[in-house]
């Protein structure tokens, strides 16, 4: 099938593909020799080429069973040399537009540097989401179901191509050794600033994608295929029906598409596998960077040190010369503890021999650093009682301010926003962090929003205006203008706020 990309002239059977695949884009299925010249052209193909090698080039399509040829009856020839020309068209095979598909797909790989997408990821789950959605709805989505189910399976397709050519990227990075540094460090630390990017919130994402796969598959997705085979209108065929296939194709990339993201039979997702692969990746750069920079700041390396040693071993003349320098290389001179005595030279008589007397001590820092030890009084143990009062007294006085703010929020119903008018700066930075929480929260089935502090201590109710009102909230720094939502801030459990919010000083106290 790919004989045409090995043998001589090798560009021109290319080219020659190309423009029937240029002409299948506009619908043109059949091209005379001036019609495939005309459009080499076009496709910016400058040599000359006679008739004869282009005769040849399709003749040899053809021979290879990537072109068909069929004599033209329904036209009118005047000459025969028009009859020649005109007379026979050419078209593309089942193997030839295999074969001109693979091709563009090699060229595409070669062009491509592949990518760690989080858009992608967010895209699957809002697929799935909407699957799960359609799969309550009557017969007339069936083509919506389709549809959502294709883009699915392109953004799955996306995922799985780019991460697998990212990923030998950057495993050809971590092997290679630029021959410029300064560029060499700059990409290797670009890529660790990408890397930690993409796993920011990776978990997150995952588990999100986790759980939409796992409400569509609580709805059956025999019968979500089933229903988007009706809404695909395969044409009919002969022979085989396409259906099975069809099918078939789908049930593969869906067992696909959970060994992204669902646990099987023991066996770790591979977004898990690439959460550790973008780690290790980070950790190995990390490295890679730290040598580049420990040979910057050297001025010459240990291997050129030794290099430069051997040298001078070489061009030594004598064998005294050699030790001299072997000495003075290595350190390793006279002895450096022999002016060390006994720690009570009295018990020693001056006429015992030193090969007699008892060994003296010596210490490993004489070894390393030249220095004796020296002992002196153990340094006092620094009192850190006065250091842990002040920490207590200062979480005391945090935990009162934060329950002063939460009681200055407390509601006793549903209130509007624009009721807490003019709040001081701490209750107001606690107002936004619980009303961030609650509109990062998807809506119940009632249209209300809930959240609770990171503490689990208070509770939010957040419930979208139905008039269009507007909100301004006065502090000393500024003031911030909203919708004027409907808010219910209560303690986490139904419980009265205000006792649960006074309980939080008596803790403090404690």
């Amino acid at each position: 099938m790919f004989r045409f990309a090995t043998v001589e002239r090798s560009d021109l059977y290319g080219a020659v593909l190309d423009v029937f695949g240029v002409a299948g884009e506009h619908l043109e299925t059949a091209l005379g020799l001036d019609a495939v010249r005309e459009r080499l052209r076009g496709i910016g193909w400058v040599a000359a080429i006679e008739d004869e090698d282009l005769h040849e080039a399709l003749r040899k399509l053809v021979q290879w069973e990537l072109l068909d040829v069929v004599h033209n009856h329904a036209e009118n020839y005047r000459t025969a040399e028009e009859y020649e020309r005109r007379n026979l068209q050419y078209s593309l095979t089942r193997r030839g537009e295999a074969a001109l598909a693979g091709l563009r797909h090699a060229l595409e790989v070669l062009a491509s540097t592949g990518a760690l997408q989080t858009a992608v990821l967010e895209a699957i789950a809002d697929r799935l989401d909407e699957l799960c959605l359609l799969s309550a709805e009557p017969a007339s989505a069936d083509r919506r179901i389709f549809s959502t189910l294709r883009e699915l399976e392109g953004h799955l397709d996306a995922l799985m191509e780019n991460t697998k050519a990212f990923n030998g990227e950057l495993q050809r990075l971590l092997r290679a050794e630029g021959a410029d540094l300064e560029v060499f460090r700059e990409v290797k630390a670009a890529t660790v600033t990408y890397l930690q990017e993409f796993l920011v919130n990776l978990d997150r994402r995952g588990q999100a994608v986790a759980a939409a796969l796992a409400r569509v598959e609580e709805r059956g997705t025999a019968v979500l295929r089933e229903r988007a085979l009706r809404g695909a209108e395969l044409p009919p065929m002969a022979g085989e029906d396409p259906a099975a296939g069809w099918l078939e194709s789908r049930r593969a990339r869906w067992t696909g598409l959970r060994a992204w993201f669902l646990a099987d039979d023991g066996a770790r997702p591979r977004i898990e596998q690439l959460h550790d692969i973008a780690r290790r990746a980070i950790v190995s750069l990390l490295q890679v960077l730290e040598r580049i920079n420990e040979s910057r700041r050297r001025s010459s390396s240990a291997v050129q040190d030794f290099r430069e040693l051997a040298r001078w071993f070489a061009a030594a003349p004598v064998e005294e010369d050699l030790h001299r320098l072997w000495s003075a290389a290595f350190g390793l001179g006279s002895a450096r503890h022999a002016h060390l005595a006994h720690s009570d030279p009295e018990l020693i008589p001056s006429s015992r021999s030193w090969s007699e007397a008892p060994p003296v001590e010596v210490s490993a820092l004489l070894r390393t650093s030249g220095r004796t030890e020296r002992f002196t009084r153990t340094a006092k143990v620094r009192d850190v009682a006065a250091v842990r009062a002040e920490r207590a007294e200062r979480a005391r006085a945090e935990r009162a301010e934060l329950a002063l703010a939460w009681q200055a929020l407390e509601t006793d119903g549903p209130v509007r926003l624009s009721s807490f008018g003019t709040l001081d700066r701490a209750v107001f930075d606690r107002l936004l962090d619980l009303f961030g929480r609650a509109l990062a929260a998807r809506p119940d089935a009632s249209g209300l929003r809930r959240a609770t502090t990171g503490d689990g201590r208070v509770e939010i109710t957040l419930a979208p205006p139905s008039d269009g009102r507007t909100a301004v909230l006065h502090t000393a720094k500024g003031s911030l203008t909203g919708p004027d939502y409907v808010v219910h801030i209560t303690a986490a459990g139904g419980a009265s706020a205000s006792s649960a919010l006074r309980a939080a000083p008596q803790e403090a106290a404690g």
